[in-house]
């Protein structure tokens, strides 16, 4: 039986997420969450063997979130099920400890292979973006600009470049425009952008991001 905790913000897809695991044979929800300090509450408190985790919750940002969950339940497996299909997303979780990687676009069997892959302890990465994984894990390039970010940093300049407020990113982090706005300027100093427009070009030329992202 494998033990699972689901953590995602949006009421709707969780309670759809649930009703297709507890249609799975030898699957069992031993509780869920909706922003970054319940998860981290029900993974001090429930017993289990994997946690689902959507990267975009209220809070704290998704890779950082990993790293204190690893902190404190290291024996936890973390199977990120997210709306980021962003390479650099994936690349990052994985260095923060995460031991799977999907979108929420895949379908139910492809999950469910995910799942037993992850519980018996491999590591699950979709093909759309294995290879590159594989081989910025393994023999990492010559690091780029962004990467020099933190992981909030580059949460929130990843959002800026999709066209996202100091407000809008706030609200979903749950930080004052003020702090955000402080973020942004540190991104601009360690990245030497003179204009919002730079830090979008830049995340384009890099392919962070695509053309049809930007809000």
């Amino acid at each position: 039986m494998i033990r699972i905790l689901l953590a995602d913000d949006h009421s709707v897809f969780r309670e759809g997420l649930r009703e297709v695991l507890e249609g799975m044979p030898g699957i069992r929800i031993e509780g869920e969450a909706s922003d970054a300090a319940s998860t981290l509450a029900l993974v001090r408190r429930a017993r289990a063997d994997l946690l689902l985790l959507d990267l975009s919750m209220p809070g704290r940002s998704g890779i950082e979130l990993i790293r204190k969950i690893r902190e404190e339940a290291p024996q936890l497996k973390v199977l990120v099920l997210t709306m980021h299909e962003e390479r650099h997303y994936a690349l990052r979780a994985f260095m923060a400890g995460a031991h799977g990687y999907l979108t929420k676009h895949a379908a139910a069997p492809e999950l469910s292979g995910a799942l037993r892959k992850v519980s018996a302890g491999g590591t699950y990465v979709g093909p759309w973006m294995a290879d590159y994984v594989a081989r910025n894990l393994i023999a990492p390039p010559e690091a780029a600009p962004h990467q020099q970010l933190s992981d909030r940093e580059f949460d929130i300049f990843m959002r800026l470049a999709r066209g996202n407020t100091a407000a809008e990113i706030g609200l979903a982090l749950s930080l004052s425009t003020k702090t955000v706005s402080n973020y942004k300027a540190r991104v601009c100093q360690t990245m030497r952008f003179s204009n919002d427009a730079a830090l979008v070009r830049y995340a384009v030329r890099h392919q962070l991001i695509d053309d049809h992202d930007i809000v």
